[in-house]
């Protein structure tokens, strides 16, 4: 297999990302420096910045996420992360991200070209959101929620929204923008008190409670492929 599908596997990074390792000279085959366009076997040396690079037993694994985690693997503060809640052996990645206040469904793997492609925006996978909001949830603000709202930077694509009471709105997305929901619903005055995912694609978190996890079984992982 290609170099970058090797380091992709392993769970270093996405085949972009490693390309980007590879061109910097920090990856090694068989002690020689790594070409974009290597092809390697499990015979082989990899070494990444003088670590040994083995391929791992791909993991896919859906947590119900708790408030106060973050989805990033390091902080300079020091807050807790969601990689603290799951005891494996493999090294694994959350594919997006949620906010420190944000709960629901977050997928972590090390399989680094599923985690590329189910972020890159052509896939176009459904996110559910249930948001507690302050104000008054109308018609108009449903309608405007349903068709692109423009934010600061480009407009959205169209998304659905329900309204399940009098504070609380159910919307789906497929893009994944940094703070997406909270900026759509800031954009219509509609400042978020609480969001929790529900939802990403087929996943659901039935039978996890806030902070556990599960594997996913063969056919979801299929479903995502």
């Amino acid at each position: 297999m290609r170099l970058n599908a090797y380091l992709a596997k392993a769970g270093v990074a996405s085949r972009r990302g490693a390309d980007g390792l590879i061109k910097t000279g920090k990856v090694t085959v068989n002690g020689r420096v790594g070409q974009l366009n290597d092809g390697v076997s499990k015979n082989d040396t990899v070494v990444l910045n003088g670590k040994v690079i083995k391929l791992q037993q791909n993991r896919y694994i859906l947590l119900n996420k708790p408030a106060g985690y973050i989805t990033t693997l390091k902080d300079p503060h020091g807050r807790r992360k969601i990689t603290d809640l799951i005891d494996i052996s493999e090294r694994i990645v959350p594919v997006g991200r949620l906010d420190y206040d944000t709960t629901g469904v977050i997928l972590l793997t090390n399989d680094g070209e599923l985690a590329h492609k189910l972020m890159h925006p052509s896939f176009k996978i459904n996110k559910i959101y249930q948001v507690k909001v302050s104000g008054n949830i109308g018609g108009k603000i449903l309608n405007k929620l349903s068709n692109s709202i423009m934010l600061e930077d480009s407009p959205t694509a169209p998304a659905k929204a329900k309204k399940l009471s009098e504070d609380t709105i159910e919307l789906t997305i497929h893009e994944g923008r940094n703070h997406q929901v909270k900026r759509m619903l800031a954009a219509v005055g509609l400042p978020v008190q609480k969001l929790h995912r529900s939802k990403y694609g087929s996943l659901d978190l039935t039978g996890l409670k806030p902070g556990q996890w599960r594997d996913l079984t063969e056919v979801e992982i299929l479903k995502l492929k």
